[in-house]
């Protein structure tokens, strides 16, 4: 799994995953802002947090069933269960009791890769409204959730993406 703040080289890690061969998930994030601004829908993170985030802790806890049925095959996460603890904590929501059963019972690999904040690539898009400050933030929450939760954390490097995913592969035993 891997996570961290926004603009920190996440999902153009897990793109490279999956063209080297590797099943990845979607990140729950961007896919909800997608179908909710095509949808005219409310759940977008600028105008409900509270229902984005119950929007995002059902996309990933799908996306933990479906790659439990990717049997004997390595599966990177674009961010899982327990982001959506660290995005209510970050955004002073309070932390529904199923919210945390759920970051306790969709647990993933032991070892989380952390993209930490990496100002020379953030940038802001449709998508993504948060500034560099929101993003060291976010980052931070994350850690903390993983930390709290017993994950191992590996700090991803700031590097170009090859590098990093020969990183990753070495780390997860995948080369």
């Amino acid at each position: 799994m891997l996570t961290g703040g926004p603009g920190s080289g996440k999902t153009i890690l897990i793109a490279a995953l999956r063209r080297a061969g590797f099943a990845t998930s979607v990140e729950a994030g961007r896919g909800i802002i997608r179908d909710q601004s095509a949808i005219g829908g409310p759940a977008l993170p600028w105008h409900d947090r509270t229902l984005f985030a119950e929007l995002m802790l059902s996309w990933e806890m799908r996306s933990y069933q479906i790659a439990r049925e990717q049997t004997g095959r390595p599966v990177f996460f674009d961010r899982g269960v327990p982001d959506t603890l660290g995005y209510l904590r970050l955004s002073g929501l309070p932390v529904p009791q199923h919210v945390s059963c759920a970051a306790k019972r969709f647990r993933s690999s032991p070892r989380v890769f952390a993209a930490p904040p990496w100002p020379e690539i953030f940038a802001q898009d449709e998508e993504r409204r948060q500034t560099p400050d929101e993003a060291e933030r976010s980052y931070h929450a994350l850690v903390g959730v993983y930390t709290e939760l017993g994950y191992e954390l590996v700090p991803l490097p700031l590097a170009p993406v090859e590098e990093r995913l020969r990183f990753v592969l070495a780390e997860a035993g995948s080369i």
